[in-house]
């Protein structure tokens, strides 16, 4: 008999009940043109429509939500190149505390403003040379915080989990979800819920090309690290996949497709004119497999999770412009 899974479904709906009123239960996109494009009915759970403009407001509020009070008083710390530290510090907030958060030296600019405008302390560290988790665990000691990492938790798993539950019932079965994959969360999450709900669903994470180490680590059979990619993706930029979500997604994911950073490109193009969103760049890879053809067999329904839009407007014109 397989071993229990780390979350479960009845996870993602506990963190459901916990969510409502909190996050936002954001659009479903539909497009003629995309349906034509990938020859199948695509719904996209637009998640950059998400308070602080991404899913892992989700992951992040559940979690710091479940802190005992005596640990909620003394604060949060995380590591993040962007979007997990504007979620942290946004959770911690509303939650009455403090956040510390630590983030690359070359962090979007406007990831690191947000961060520090929901009122976060920011340190910094060089992605390329030092190691995050590490650093993230001894200055969460160091001060006596409570440490929410990015995707490497049950609750914050389960909490990611609740995009794609909303995307479940609001557009009812779908044949395949594409989700994007960093550290896993997201996907491992989504794929605890849309496999309980629909048995027969294919779930297909997508990767940078850069940024291949889930797709290797699936294959292999083990946790493989890769160089820290260096792709236009930067939520995205992992070397390895999480030592909690791996078996989730070894147990539940069907299959890893991967894009080129000019392909992504194209997906925050064509979300732009013809959905009328702006997608940051990791926030597009899952439109931008289907839309270039990465994905096999394309089956009739197809739900995608786009997962962020956290991208200032120099950097998205330059982008698409280029």
């Amino acid at each position: 008999m397989a071993s229990a899974l780390p979350v479960s479904s009845a996870d993602v709906r506990e963190a459901a009940a916990r969510l409502e009123g909190v996050v936002r239960r954001t659009p479903v996109l539909t497009s003629r043109t995309l349906d034509a494009l990938v020859g199948a009915e695509v719904f996209v759970k637009a998640e950059n429509f998400q308070r602080m403009g991404a899913f892992k407001f989700r992951g992040a509020y559940n979690a710091v939500a479940q802190l005992p009070p005596e640990l909620l008083a003394r604060g949060v710390a995380a590591y993040s190149s962007g979007n997990h530290a504007q979620a942290t510090a946004l959770a911690a907030r509303e939650l009455g505390t403090s956040a510390v958060i630590l983030m690359p030296e070359d962090a979007p600019r406007s990831k690191r403003e947000a961060t520090a405008g929901y009122g976060a302390e920011i340190v910094t560290y060089d992605r390329y040379s030092q190691d995050r988790t590490a650093l993230g665990r001894a200055l969460a000691e160091e001060r006596g915080l409570a440490l929410i990492p990015p995707y490497d938790h049950p609750h914050v798993i389960a909490g990611q989990g609740t995009a794609a539950l909303e995307l479940l019932e609001d557009t009812g079965p779908l044949d395949a979800l594409v989700v994007p994959v960093g550290g896993g969360g997201l996907i491992a999450g989504s794929a605890v819920a849309a496999t309980a709900l629909h048995p027969g669903i294919r779930v297909i994470g997508v990767e940078p090309e850069a940024g291949d180490d889930t797709k290797r680590s699936l294959e292999s059979g083990v946790r493989v690290t890769v160089p820290v990619p260096r792709t236009i993706a930067d939520g995205q930029a992992l070397p390895t996949p999480g030592e909690i979500t791996f078996p989730v997604n070894q147990r539940l994911v069907d299959g890893i497709a991967l894009v080129s950073d000019a392909e992504i490109v194209a997906a925050m193009r064509f979300a732009f004119e013809r959905l009328k969103v702006v997608l940051e760049p990791s926030g597009a890879t899952a439109l931008a497999a289907l839309l270039a053809g990465r994905v096999e067999n394309p089956p009739r329904r197809i739900g995608v999770i786009a997962s962020g839009g956290n991208i200032d407007s120099r950097r998205f014109a330059g982008l698409v412009t280029g």
